[in-house]
């Protein structure tokens, strides 16, 4: 079985990641959390199994929590691949997460971790994110914060809860997120069908990630 024969029969993930940072943009140290949903096909039944997973920074960004929802989710779903492979459908409502990994890291790579003009913010992630997201294929995937989409709300729980309480759930948990969805529907509060599990025959992955290393990736 060649390498590519692995990706095509590898399990096809949906990963919803949000963030959170208590007090983002104040002067001082603003708490900070990131959360996330992994759903995978409950074999034979094609039903959803979900698990849950958050981790927390005690003085960070939004922009940093965002990227570390999508390190500890592409982390997490690896293990469930064969040869620690997968297809991953990454949804989050953070234009930069989604951006970067989708544009601008093909161009600092090419330029050996270089951005055209200024330094690149927080760089050791996202090379911590590249080296993650290489052996998989990732279709990255922008929803609008905030407009009642369930998976999404629910990775916000996730995400400013850790921020509040400072912890971490030390790899995938059992999901709370059928819970939730029964009480949130119960008081109005989303309307929304949740994302059914994505459809092999039309996931269409970002551009391969190419193997360009550097010192300052050490």
């Amino acid at each position: 079985m060649t390498d590519t024969d692995v990706v095509r029969s590898a399990p096809l993930v949906a990963i919803y990641a949000d963030e959170s940072c208590l007090g983002n943009g104040r002067e001082g140290d603003n708490a900070g959390g990131a959360g996330g949903l992994i759903e995978t096909a409950r074999h034979p039944y094609g039903e959803p199994m979900r698990r849950d997973y958050w981790v927390a920074e005690p003085a960070t960004t939004n922009n940093r929590m965002a990227l570390r929802s999508a390190i500890e989710g592409v982390r997490l779903a690896a293990r469930l691949g064969p040869g620690r492979r997968c297809r991953v459908v990454f949804t989050s409502d953070s234009r930069y997460l989604i951006d970067g990994m989708t544009s601008w890291v093909y161009d600092w790579m090419r330029r050996g971790w270089r951005r055209k003009t200024g330094a690149i913010e927080n760089l050791a992630l996202w090379q911590e994110l590249v080296e993650e997201a290489r052996p998989h294929r990732i279709a990255w995937r922008w929803v609008r914060g905030h407009a009642g989409h369930p998976q999404n709300e629910y990775a916000n729980i996730l995400a400013t809860r850790a921020a509040a309480r400072q912890d971490a759930s030390e790899g995938a948990v059992e999901s709370g997120f059928d819970d939730w969805l029964i009480a949130e529907r119960a008081q109005g509060r989303v309307t929304i069908a949740p994302d059914p599990l994505p459809d092999p025959a039309t996931f269409r992955p970002a551009r391969e990630l190419p193997d360009i290393q550097t010192e300052s990736l050490f």
